[in-house]
């Protein structure tokens, strides 16, 4: 059993671009003025995104590899650091309590990576453990959690769990390929982080009165008679992400047994969780959860604002819904949380969260 609560939440942004400025802008263009792509990124239900190279200003078309991590390495320790120093101050923890930081991304890698020059960044203590989730994907943040908790149930110690993503790195040359067109209308970078720490007595119990979640129960399925349908290519070009129409039929598939088995350990069912923090990975993703779980409409407001207002952001995605939950307030204490994300594998993760107060 989990016994870890998140207690802070911090995220960072590159700057915002609306969708229709990057389809008059640049993608119009880069797709040839195609219809087809056009409907696409007017119906994906994105209304702006974050991106840490605009392709308005830079495109990044023809960038090597090599170009684009040097620019991942650029761009990833600020933004990194900002949004660890907001999870810090909302948990009320100075960094130099944190004995791990795990550090998720699949967009860009370096060495002394991310998570060291972070670690010097931030002033953490010279003992702090690190762990890099790398080429997970959407759905790296649960596992990441998972992992993060057990250290703090077992060192009694908080930790701190980054996702960061800079899809717009990974801008592909032009191409008449839908999987492309979709890829590009979708995604957008962020940063998300979070703050773990030991629930119930014991020395590094979070400070008393502060909103949070505690981390009850994560569940995983993965379907590796799929594993073609997502992929995420390394090419001379950056990295190339295969996303096949068919995904959305798997996860309805495979979606409500994990659930309902993760709840039913618990003695609850879909109509008891009080909120629903579901990674939007597209329109046609959500919709597929709302049916197959009998939710409704309300339920994944949420998601759907997060992806109207950042797009896919790969892992940090389903945190800055959780950000958006707690928010809220609307939350009562003990009221179970459900947070679903989905990514190669094809990988279904789900965690269990119960609304509380630290102290």
């Amino acid at each position: 059993m989990v016994t870890a609560v998140l207690t802070g939440v911090g995220t960072a942004l590159p700057p915002p671009v609306h969708q229709d400025a990057l389809w008059d802008g640049f993608f119009r263009h880069h797709f040839g003025g195609s219809r087809i792509a056009r409907r696409v990124f007017h119906n994906t239900g994105v209304r702006r995104r974050h991106t840490a190279v605009s392709p308005l200003t830079e495109p990044a078309t023809h960038w090597s590899t090599a170009d684009r991590m040097l620019r991942y390495a650029r761009e990833a320790p600020e933004l990194g650091h900002r949004a660890v120093a907001a999870a810090l101050r909302a948990a009320g923890r100075a960094a130099d309590e944190i004995g791990l930081l795990t550090v998720a991304s699949c967009t860009g890698y370096d060495t002394p990576g991310l998570d060291i020059r972070l670690a010097g960044s931030l002033g953490l203590p010279a003992d702090a453990r690190r762990l890099l989730v790398g080429h997970m994907g959407c759905y790296a943040a649960l596992p990441a959690l998972g992992s993060a908790a057990d250290f703090v149930t077992a060192r009694r110690r908080p930790a701190v769990v980054l996702c960061l993503e800079l899809p717009s790195l990974h801008l592909q040359p032009p191409t008449d390929d839908p999987q492309q067109v979709v890829v590009h209308a979708l995604f957008g970078d962020a940063a998300a982080a979070v703050v773990l720490e030991p629930a119930g007595p014991g020395p590094a119990q979070p400070p008393p009165g502060r909103r949070a979640l505690e981390l009850v129960d994560l569940a995983a399925h993965t379907d590796p008679a799929t594993s073609a349908l997502m992929t995420w290519r390394i090419t001379d070009l950056g990295f190339r992400m295969g996303l096949s129409p068919e995904v959305p039929d798997i996860l309805a598939k495979h979606v409500r047994p994990v659930t309902e088995e993760l709840l039913t350990r618990h003695r609850l069912k879909p109509a008891d969780v009080a909120g629903w923090a579901v990674h939007p990975g597209g329109p046609l993703i959500l919709d597929t959860v709302q049916d197959e779980l009998g939710l409704p409409p309300a339920a994944l407001a949420p998601s759907r604002t997060v992806l109207r207002e950042h797009g896919n952001c790969s892992s940090p995605t389903v945190l800055l819904v959780l950000r958006d939950l707690l928010a809220g307030g609307a939350l009562p204490d003990g009221a179970p949380v459900v947070a679903l994300a989905f990514g190669p594998g094809l990988t279904l993760c789900a965690a269990l969260l119960r609304a509380t107060r630290s102290g």
